[in-house]
């Protein structure tokens, strides 16, 4: 197998710096923050952000009480 290049390392690097940011946000949108695994597959995290965008949020629920 052969070592990987700096490319390789810098895709796995920014896949980490969007990956991070993103289960927090999901975390406080009261989801599970494996959700932000969506976000490396093509067409299905474009289908994601329109749902976290528009379905209702369960922390925004517990809050209206």
């Amino acid at each position: 197998m052969s070592e990987l290049s700096p490319v390789h390392w810098l895709t796995v690097l920014v896949i980490v710096a969007l990956l991070v940011p993103i289960q927090q946000i999901v975390r406080r949108a009261g989801y599970n923050g494996w959700w932000c695994v969506l976000i490396i597959v093509p067409l299905v995290n474009v289908i994601a952000l329109w749902v976290f965008a528009f379905r209702r949020w369960p922390t925004l629920e517990k809050t209206k009480v």
